[in-house]
């Protein structure tokens, strides 16, 4: 077996419609054409669901974060916060990135990032 690539990521909520209009609305992410509930970052495609509605429970998806690519943090942050979004904290410099926490309206963690400088094996991904 090999992975070939990432399909979706699952991204749980208590409300379906209030998450789409953040992901869509909010964030600018592209939506799908085949799917009111999933959503595009680049390559990668958000789903939101409801685990309730098919017998599961609700979990905040923490310290996992998705980390959304941009080319400025700083002015990324500001738009979003601009439109309500609250940051959990100041920008954070790691040294080889700049990085913003913030969480979606169910509460799971997201966060803007922008990598400045090449990590050990040289990627700047």
């Amino acid at each position: 077996m090999q992975i070939a690539r990432t399909d979706f990521v699952g991204v749980p909520s208590r409300d379906g419609e209030r998450s789409r209009q953040f992901y869509g609305d909010v964030l600018g992410l592209r939506p799908d054409e085949h799917s009111r509930f999933e959503f595009w970052a680049g390559d990668t495609c958000l789903a939101i669901y409801e685990p309730e509605r098919f017998g599961g429970e609700f979990a905040l998806q923490k310290n996992a974060h998705i980390a959304f690519g941009v080319d400025d943090v700083e002015e990324a942050r500001a738009e979003l916060e601009a439109k309500g979004v609250e940051f959990g904290g100041e920008t954070w410099d790691s040294g080889v990135c700049h990085t913003a926490a913030f969480t979606d309206p169910d509460g799971s963690d997201l966060m803007l990032h922008r990598r400045y400088a090449p990590c050990a094996n040289g990627s700047t991904r």
